[in-house]
């Protein structure tokens, strides 16, 4: 008797728990759904016709290409591109070389201050870029920095939450490498080099994306640096901003440059999706 109920227990316990997994995927389907409904109207709104795009619609009627000629052809994205891919793989280079160096300094070398320098650079992530703008303006301003790509990498070289980021991450590495590599004759330098930066490829990876895409998407120091009439400068976000007029929008155009935009962010993410996570779990578990 007692085997007959136990039986009959664990295929009911089987289905209730299939009933839960199958309501809590159908909740996590519906807000994923949810979340995708602007992109997928930014993609639709980008094959109509401007007396289309103010239409609650969802198909493009009639279906054109147009928006996606003129944002490649009539208002240059491609140079838009060019440069904002530039500044992006230079000052994301930038990042990770030197915070990986301040990164490592932080967390393994002693010196005197190093805990009161370290407060101080955290310290800066509270200052707003609003607060820094006068005096960065005028320091690029007096150095001929201004509408140049040289300015723009200078103020962007790197980030007080990307050395955060790489001595948390440094922390959560054994010291015996290091002990290994004193033994083999390795200086600090070297160490770094050869050793803990290897070592810290999920945590670059992390700080690639984040950074590229930070860079990728900024627009204020971009039109404060680049929008006082220099088009050739101006980056992605930028060029986007130009598509809204005084007296009219382009939102076809405005929709088709967005999705440009997006895919290469789309992309990295994708390949360094495994690292990232990685990454980013590594360095927030030790402080």
């Amino acid at each position: 008797m007692a085997a007959t109920v136990a039986e009959s227990y664990v295929p009911r316990r089987a289905r209730s728990e299939t009933i839960r997994k199958a309501v809590i995927y159908a909740i996590l389907a519906a807000i994923a759904l949810l979340f995708a409904v602007p992109f997928v109207w930014t993609i639709a709104t980008s094959f109509k016709t401007i007396p289309d795009s103010v239409n609650v619609t969802l198909l493009p009627h009639p279906f054109t290409t147009s928006a996606w000629r003129e944002v490649w052809t009539q208002y240059d994205f491609k140079r838009f591109i060019e440069n904002s891919l530039f500044l992006a793989v230079v000052i994301t280079a930038c990042n990770i070389l030197i915070g990986g160096l301040g990164g490592y300094a932080f967390a393994r070398l002693r010196f005197p201050g190093r805990n009161v320098l370290f407060l101080l650079v955290l310290g800066t992530l509270m200052v707003p870029d609003q607060l820094r703008l006068i005096p960065i303006f005028v320091m690029l301003t007096h150095w001929h920095l201004i509408q140049t790509f040289r300015g723009y990498i200078l103020i962007n070289l790197v980030t007080a939450t990307n050395l955060f980021f790489m001595r948390q991450y440094f922390l959560t590495i054994p010291k015996d490498f290091e002990e290994a590599a004193k033994l083999d004759g390795a200086g600090y330098f070297k160490t770094f080099w050869r050793v803990m930066l290897p070592l810290a490829l999920p945590a670059i990876a992390a700080l690639a994306i984040l950074q590229f895409q930070g860079t990728w998407n900024d627009f204020f120091w971009p039109l404060i640096i680049f929008g006082q009439g220099s088009p050739h400068l101006y980056t992605v976000q930028l060029g986007l901003a130009e598509l809204n007029f005084s007296y009219s929008t382009l939102w076809p155009e405005i929709m088709a440059g967005s999705v440009i935009a997006i895919l290469p962010i789309l992309a990295i993410f994708l390949v360094f999706q495994r690292y990232f996570v990685a990454g980013a779990v590594a360095a927030g578990v030790k402080g």
